[in-house]
């Protein structure tokens, strides 16, 4: 791995933050197409190292084993015409690793200090090559805090339980709703409690709740609030 990047010189990065279900990666998609920003996916980052020690058949209660898995996945992320794909040593898991399975299971690595370190720095050395729109759980918090622009994305737990219900149905993967509306709340209140960059808005970051909100509308807001300031 190359050298890391001090993190106070990067800022050029719409950081997107937010719970699980917010609609954090698909509206960084389209802010990044509408600036022609580059677009950083970090959530597929630690699904891909959930998938990849799942595969190897990682012991998920072992985080030293977790931590070498995640410093060692073959990772290539490539994106064209909005569409993101996945690959870990050779095999396309563009899909496998939006399955309930893999997404119930990234609390195992989210929150071990060494496979975050490894995450980071790989995250800070693509924001610095680009103007960049990042989402996650601590984009403005921890791994690009001199970001330009910093916006939480927020919405309620029912209309977060909808808009995933309605991305499995899409994708043709099966769920039962009631278990899927406890399994973000659960996520929320690992993310917000861990002891290791806990999910929380930065403190100059722009508090957006889309509950109310189209895509295309949050979009507009977020796309107009960058170009205030470019």
């Amino acid at each position: 791995m190359s050298t890391t990047p001090d993190p106070d010189s990067i800022t050029d990065i719409v950081a997107i933050d937010g719970p699980a279900g917010a609609g954090k990666s698909t509206i960084a998609k389209r802010v990044a197409r509408a600036l022609d920003f580059a677009f950083l996916d970090t959530g597929a980052m630690y699904r891909s190292a959930t998938w990849w020690a799942q595969h190897q058949g990682v012991d998920l209660t072992d985080r030293d084993a977790l931590a070498t898995s995640t410093a060692t996945i073959p990772l290539e992320m490539n994106e064209q015409g909005g569409v993101l794909t996945v690959v870990v040593d050779g095999h396309d898991i563009s899909q496998a690793i939006r399955t309930p399975e893999v997404t119930n299971a990234i609390r195992h690595l989210d929150g071990i200090p060494a496979v975050r370190d490894t995450m980071v720095a790989l995250q800070r050395q693509i924001g610095a090559q680009s103007p960049t729109v990042a989402d996650g759980r601590d984009m403005g918090t921890v791994v690009f805090p001199k970001a330009r622009w910093k916006i939480f994305l927020d919405a309620s737990l029912e209309e977060r339980t909808r808009r995933r219900a309605a991305e499995l149905t899409e994708k043709g993967i099966d769920f039962d709703p009631e278990k899927l509306r406890d399994e973000i709340h659960a996520r929320d209140e690992n993310d917000r409690n861990r002891e290791v960059a806990p999910l929380k808005p930065a403190d100059d970051a722009w508090i957006l709740d889309t509950s109310d909100f189209t895509l295309d509308q949050v979009e507009q807001q977020i796309v107009d609030h960058v170009k205030m300031s470019l």
